[in-house]
């Protein structure tokens, strides 16, 4: 299983009027954690350009649990759970003392040719490269 971690302290800007985060923000957390974990197979956005593709997220999912609040530590944990046709990454908040789950998510990513612009159905070959897999026949 493929995973990446950060640990943040929530900033002030990030709140809403009533001092908890303001749920736009945790699609933020979210990228912050993908792009870690898109670096350790070195496919991040750049990458994907680069090997002639797009990959617009095209579905997310927040469940909120409990809210996070200023200057709160919490860990980010994004895991890739799907590639063969998609991109699929779950993600995890919990408070960085006392491992309490506050956030889970999921997004959904999906591979078009830069050139044509057509969505691919299939994962492209250059994705299972980068993770080390054979490409499937």
């Amino acid at each position: 299983m493929r995973s990446a971690q950060l640990e943040l302290e929530i900033p002030f800007y990030d709140l809403d009027p009533v001092n908890i985060v303001w749920h736009g923000n945790y699609a933020k957390y979210f990228e912050r954690a993908r792009c870690l974990l898109l670096e350790q197979f070195d496919y991040n956005y750049d990458q994907m350009r680069a090997s002639g593709y797009l990959w617009p997220v095209v579905d997310l999912h927040v469940r909120y649990l409990k809210p996070l609040r200023f200057r709160q530590r919490v860990l980010v944990k994004a895991t890739l759970k799907e590639w063969e046709c998609r991109l699929k990454i779950d993600y995890l908040i919990v408070d960085a003392q006392s491992n309490e789950r506050l956030t889970k998510g999921s997004s959904i990513q999906v591979a078009v040719d830069l050139a044509t612009r057509e969505l691919c159905l299939v994962s492209p070959r250059v994705l299972f490269e980068k993770l080390g897999l054979e490409y499937p026949s």
